[in-house]
């Protein structure tokens, strides 16, 4: 501004003062925090003994987290993702074939970088279930045996099927996290 009146310079030095009287870290928020307890979602079963209970979905940055239930020696179709994906072990043990000496098992954390081709499996001598919370960025790109395209599974379309199962048969989903539209 070239042309700074008196009321000008006195009204920029009171919004002066009240920016510099702000604490460094907002303290009020209006946002909430989202809690989701163990047993509030159900599992939407598979039918071969595996299960998702879908946690969180981002629909907006694509992104979606769930706890994944394995039963023992069970192999996951080989898939890679197109974005990253974290994983942490909560019960059992699990591998990828490609890398078997690798063995997850609980209190195990997973990085997989954008673009690992895997197949998820379990050990045939486990007893009971694997538990695998994920949180996937992107989409998985599931693949049949000569590596062609099978099917793709994004944030939306694991959202779309686990409410159309929780619909199904009349399960509560209420607490389901979902942003985004």
């Amino acid at each position: 501004m070239t042309d700074m009146t008196p009321a000008h310079a006195a009204a920029l030095a009171e919004f002066a003062a009240k920016v510099a009287a702000r604490p460094i870290v907002s303290v009020h928020s209006d946002t909430q925090t989202l809690h989701v307890g163990a047993s509030d979602l159900p599992w939407a079963e598979a039918g071969d003994g595996s299960a998702l209970q879908l946690l969180h979905v981002d629909l907006n940055q694509g992104i979606w987290i769930s706890n994944t239930r394995l039963p023992a020696n069970y192999k996951v179709v080989k898939h890679f993702h197109t974005g990253q994906v974290y994983g942490v072990t909560h019960q059992g043990r699990w591998f990828y074939a490609e890398s078997p000496e690798e063995v997850n098992s609980p209190g195990s954390y997973l990085f997989e970088p954008a673009g690992s081709v895997h197949t998820l499996t379990t050990p045939a001598d486990q007893e009971g279930n694997t538990i695998v919370w994920f949180a996937v960025h992107g989409a998985n790109i599931n693949l049949d045996d000569e590596g062609n395209i099978v099917s793709i599974v994004d944030a939306r379309t694991a959202l779309e099927i686990y409410c159309g199962y929780c619909d199904a048969l009349g399960l509560d989903r209420s607490k389901l996290i979902v942003v985004g539209a």
